[in-house]
């Protein structure tokens, strides 16, 4: 029977997380009314379609240089502070290039200058802004909170082109550049006003560069994540072709101004929002890697009929199939990428995953801008869409995506303080663990076998040393070693065993005898 008297929490009912909500919609819409003014700008600027196409890569390539240390940043400091900096920092720049747009003295290299120094506050905001949700709406209605997140980005998708453009059309670029800087006005109130409790912690914080070197090594060691990032490389390197060349598609081949070109944004900002409606019901009979699949081959197509048309009518309908395809494939993606992220590095994971996605995005922009140069815009973007089936069939086969909704990472904690006589200084070290295991000998070559996972988790969290031997003279008497850096490395690990982990664990005790492991510390003198 289902209980009604108590409905789940709606995250719109928690007053900061609905202000910051409309005030991050405001944003994004001045965010998307930038990027028409500045491709619209530099159309008009270069008619090079490397220069055109350089401006996606200046909005993309900072997420790929800075989104590790952003990750590591919100994970560290407090993340209000970062977030009110970064958003300081984007608005200063914002307003510098209104106001040298405005005043006729912004030529191709300050545009890209400026569009890529807005995009730094933007990467060192990006990673907080994931990370602060859970602060902001209780536990049940985490979910609904991060589904409104991608909502309130695709409505700002299909307003902010069309606004962006009746602007340019009625003032020229430097006040869309304007209005942009005063969107970001909105976030910036909201988190002055928020008293932010920073949660506590029984361990120092990491440094930045260990921090660093944390997260990149758990991305590297945990398998379900870099099926997501290696799915997000195969996408975005050749999707970025239909952001890069859209801006002369818009101006050159069919021949419209502004309002027009940002008429077109619109459409598939509708599309967006009809994917994002679709998706609950999609996940509902699809697996992650089926929506995958269809969303890049339903971008390949509308991207084919993109590079035929000379009609408003038909490009129109090409983009809302684009807009839909899209959604669906970045709902997958990130939510593919917050599934295979523990809490203790779900920042930083979520930042390399932004890191794969603009440096893709940044790399695509590039090549295919460089490509339309000598070959025309449509048989360029006709040969990223082939490519982009090409790629997501071989890598829908070989890295499938739907081990992830399986994964149960919440902390296990069954991991015990590990004995010791006296205190033990938090930089002590290297530390030695080892386990003892007495193995049924008829067991051993299995074992072994499961032991693979085990280096897997002790490397990914930690260890930098790891093996496993045999007694030679008691079979069935094996030693796993490992080593980490220094106490403080090893209190870490504790607290970073997951229950998927735990599972993992468990199931070694299939293989031994009935004596519980032995386990043992060492520290160096």
């Amino acid at each position: 029977m289902t209980d009604t008297a108590f409905p789940p929490p709606r995250p719109l009912a928690s007053p900061l997380f609905r202000a910051l909500w409309i005030a991050t919609v405001v944003s994004n819409i001045g965010t998307w009314m930038h990027d028409v003014g500045a491709g619209w700008l530099m159309t008009s600027l270069s008619p090079d379609p490397l220069m055109v196409a350089l401006v996606q890569a200046a909005t993309t390539f900072p997420m790929f240089v800075l989104a590790l240390p952003a990750g590591a940043l919100a994970d560290i400091v407090d993340r209000r502070k970062l977030l009110m900096g970064a958003q300081l920092f984007g608005l200063t720049g914002a307003a510098i290039l209104s106001a040298l747009t405005l005043a006729g003295l912004t030529d191709a290299r300050i545009l890209l200058a400026f569009t890529a120094a807005i995009a730094i506050g933007a990467a060192f905001s990006a990673p907080a802004f994931q990370a602060i949700v859970p602060e902001l709406v209780p536990g049940p209605a985490l979910q609904q909170a991060v589904a409104l997140n991608s909502l309130g980005v695709n409505i700002a998708r299909a307003i902010g082109p069309a606004l962006g453009g009746l602007i340019i059309a009625a003032s020229g670029p430097g006040a869309v550049f304007a209005v942009n800087a005063l969107s970001i006005l909105g976030i910036l109130a909201v988190l002055a006003r928020w008293r932010r409790v920073a949660p506590d912690r029984h361990l120092p914080a990491e440094h930045m560069v260990g921090a660093m070197r944390a997260g990149l090594r758990y991305a590297l060691r945990a398998p379900e994540l870099k099926v997501v990032l290696v799915r997000s490389v195969g996408f975005f390197l050749f999707a970025s072709g239909l952001w890069a060349l859209l801006p002369i598609i818009a101006r050159r081949d069919l021949g419209l101004g502004p309002l027009g070109y940002g008429g077109l944004l619109t459409f598939m900002g509708l599309g967006a929002i009809g994917g994002a409606m679709l998706m609950p019901k999609l996940r509902g009979t699809m697996g992650a890697n089926a929506i995958t699949l269809a969303a890049s081959i339903l971008l390949a197509i509308a991207m084919a009929g993109l590079s035929q048309t000379a009609q408003f009518a038909t490009a129109a309908a090409a983009l809302f199939v684009a807009g839909l395809a899209w959604i669906a494939m970045m709902a997958s993606l990130n939510g593919g990428a917050q599934a295979t992220s523990p809490g203790w590095v779900k920042a930083r994971a979520l930042a390399i995953y932004l890191l794969i996605f603009q440096g893709s995005m940044a790399a695509g922009s590039t090549l295919w801008g460089s490509i339309a140069s000598r070959i025309g815009v449509p048989s360029t973007l006709l040969a990223s869409a082939t490519l982009l089936v090409v790629a997501s069939l071989i890598l829908a086969w070989r890295f499938p995506l739907d081990r992830a909704s399986a994964l149960d990472l919440a902390p296990s904690s069954h991991w015990p303080a590990p004995l010791v006589d006296g205190a033990v200084e938090h930089d002590s070290g290297p530390v030695l663990v080892t386990i003892e295991y007495h193995v049924d000998p008829a067991k051993l070559s299995d074992f072994f076998t499961a032991m693979q996972a085990m280096r897997r988790i002790r490397r990914r969290d930690g260890a930098i040393h790891w093996g496993v031997y045999e007694d030679t003279a008691a079979p069935g008497t094996v030693v796993e070693t490992f080593t980490v850096e220094s106490w403080l490395e090893h209190l870490r690990q504790h607290d970073r065993v997951t229950n998927a982990d735990r599972a993992q664990q468990d199931a070694l005790a299939a293989f031994l005898n009935g004596e519980a492991p032995v386990v043992r510390h060492f520290v160096t003198r």
